[in-house]
């Protein structure tokens, strides 16, 4: 347990039976009236977003998330597994709790696994990965880095928009947030 004084960005808590992490979060004090809190919330596991105030002192339910840097082995069936680099044990982990970062998953990548009570809440990639294009369309002649942007596919299937004078073999980095062409590597 604790205050709504010991908030902070990334804290989750436990509210209604559901998991909520910190977003934002302010401390008010209005000139009547009592102080409160108002926060920014969003569900760790469906990532809706919802704004909710609390008076000041009021105690709040924190969870305990626990984050760890692992290895991404393999896909079994529907299920991710991954190692965990200190005690080599391996957890599956759903398609969908992986969501979007499957896309830019390679095998062996660290990423962070956090849990809670042995449950994957989310997977959080590195910012940005270097991955190799293995198929885009050959530029023309006169294709410069201020032209236009043209797909290509990289080696994990996913497609990013690159400029026309990237080639099939080159290695890029990406975002992983966003799918966003950051530059050659």
């Amino acid at each position: 347990m604790a205050t709504t004084n010991d908030l902070k960005n990334g804290l989750v808590l436990n509210l209604d039976g559901d998991l909520w992490a910190v977003v934002e979060f302010q401390h008010v004090k209005p000139g009547k009236g009592g102080a409160f809190v108002r926060t920014t919330l969003k569900n760790v596991l469906s990532g809706k977003v919802v704004d909710r105030t609390f008076n000041a002192g009021t105690k709040v339910e924190t969870a305990t998330v626990d984050k760890r840097t692992m290895q991404y082995l393999y896909i079994d069936g529907e299920d991710y597994v991954f190692m965990d680099l200190q005690s080599y044990e391996q957890i599956s982990v759903p398609s969908g709790t992986v969501g979007e970062g499957t896309k830019f998953l390679l095998p062996e990548a660290e990423v962070t696994v956090a849990t809670h009570e042995g449950v994957p809440l989310y997977v959080e990639l590195p910012t940005s990965v270097i991955l190799e294009v293995t198929y885009t369309e050959p530029g023309l002649q006169g294709d410069r880095s201020t032209g236009g942007t043209k797909p290509a596919t990289v080696e994990t299937g996913a497609t990013v928009n690159v400029p026309l004078f990237i080639t099939t073999g080159e290695k890029i980095k990406v975002d992983t947030r966003d799918s966003r062409y950051l530059g050659r590597s």
